[in-house]
This record gives C-alpha cells, structure tokens and sequence, in this order.
C-alpha cells in the first residue's frame, strides 16, 4: 500500500486545473483554469512553483509540446495528471466529504 500525504488547498486547486484541460494543460491555459476554479489570479511564479512541485512529487507529468509561431518558434510546456495524481485528487474528495458533513453537523449545534 502506498502512504499518501494529503494535498494542500492549493495542491487540490493546481491538480484540479491541470486534469480539466487534457492536451491543452499549459502555463496561461493552466493559470486561467485555476483562477475558474479558486476565484484568485496567482502570479506565474507561482504558478510554477506549483506544478514543479506536483512533478517532483509525481503528480503530473510534463513533456515539451511542439513549437509554436505565436510563441516565436518556442514550445510549450505541457501537463498531464498522472495516476498518483488521479488517486490523490481522490483521496482529497474523500477527505473534504467529511469536513463538510462534519461542518454541518458543528454549524446545526451552534444553530
């Protein structure tokens, strides 16, 4: 069995993103689908500081897309949700199921 550490918020958020835009999961595509789903617009640095560190942690994958004339013959780094990505996200949607029925139940006694 693999131990999984829980994701953060914003782990959940970047993993969300990137398995939303499968074949077009890049930078500006990426960050725009994490602006959707969070209601915030994070600066690229952080942006990629996120998705290096789901890589290194073998939550997604990136390979190099092909070159692109509006990007003056440069190419794109492409992201791709990994299985261990797909269980983690899982497992986030597990945990988050439970917070919430727990918050019902604490906000129904304060009631």
């Amino acid at each position: 069995m693999v131990v999984m550490r829980e994701l953060t918020l914003y782990e959940t958020i970047f993993l969300l993103a990137v398995s939303g835009l499968p074949g077009n999961a890049y930078g500006v595509t990426i960050r725009a689908e994490v602006a959707r789903i969070s209601g915030r617009m994070i600066p690229y640095g952080t942006l990629y500081s996120y998705l290096d560190q789901l890589f290194r942690k073998g939550l997604v994958a990136k390979a190099l897309g092909g070159p692109t004339s509006e990007r003056g013959g440069r190419s794109k780094i492409l992201y791709e949700i990994t299985p261990a990505g797909v269980a983690a996200l899982k497992e986030a949607a597990r945990i988050q199921k439970t917070v919430n029925l727990s918050l019902e139940r604490f906000l129904k006694a304060e009631a």
